[in-house]
């Protein structure tokens, strides 16, 4: 089974959602658990930290340097969308690399 972590009102989640046979976990409104954004850190590392986003801009540099778990989990609209987890194998985005891979 496929699961995408993201939020259902972003775009790039959709079109994730669209091509795959995938259930959602909204982060909004099913906040990850300290076990999951450990382990998608693990995977990802600061890349899991999304700085472009508008959330990020509001941030004050006392929160920006804040370790990056507890930031996400205050936080869940900093993390870069989509995650996805197909068969225990996790993946970060929707671009053409991870398309590619997932043969979509």
């Amino acid at each position: 089974m496929t699961k995408v972590y993201g939020i259902k009102s972003c775009d790039t989640c959709r079109k994730a959602l669209k091509s795959l046979d995938a259930t959602l976990q909204d982060i909004r409104a099913e906040p990850l658990s300290i076990e999951q954004l450990e382990r998608f850190y693990a995977e990802f590392g600061d890349a899991l930290v999304n700085k472009k986003s508008t959330t990020w801009r509001g941030l004050d540099e006392a929160e920006r340097s804040r370790e990056p778990i507890a930031l996400l989990s205050d936080h869940p609209t900093l993390m870069k969308r989509p995650v996805i987890d197909l068969d225990g194998r996790l993946y970060l985005g929707w671009g053409k690399d991870v398309q590619a891979t997932l043969e979509v």
